[in-house]
């Protein structure tokens, strides 16, 4: 089993077992955690992070950050993260509205475009349609 640690600078957002963490890294795609893993540090893709365990499993919008494995230990260290039921679909669709209109005015506008992946990433993490 692992120690998994999902923190950002406002909470802890899980803190608990897990049999397998699941994340996204800048450059290398996803990447899955078992115990027994060799050390790794990553850098954190706007995408989501799962945690199993053997009753099922959560799943957490972050939006970059890093990600480390040692010791049989995950700890996500991430700008922000958000569990699932902690989104508000509502405000993330609305969000998504203002950064499509951005990115439609200016494409290479970088904040508008990683305005619309943290808004993208939030509303597929609350809506379950979150593919790993």
């Amino acid at each position: 089993m692992l120690k998994v640690e999902v923190v950002s600078p406002e909470s802890i957002s899980y803190s608990g077992e897990g049999e397998m963490v699941v994340a996204r890294t800048v450059g290398g795609g996803d990447i899955a955690f078992r115990a027994g893993h060799v050390p790794f540090i990553g850098v954190l893709e706007i995408w989501s992070a799962k945690v199993v365990r053997p009753d099922g499993a959560d799943e957490f919008a972050v939006h970059q950050g890093f990600i480390q494995m040692a010791n049989d230990k995950v700890t996500i260290l991430s700008d922000v993260s958000e569990a699932k039921d902690e989104i508000d679909l509502a405000r993330a669709k609305e969000a998504q509205t203002r950064a499509e209109a951005a990115v439609a005015a200016d494409d290479t506008d970088v904040e508008a475009v990683g305005a619309l992946r943290r808004a993208k990433t939030r509303i597929a993490v609350a809506t379950g349609e979150m593919a790993h």
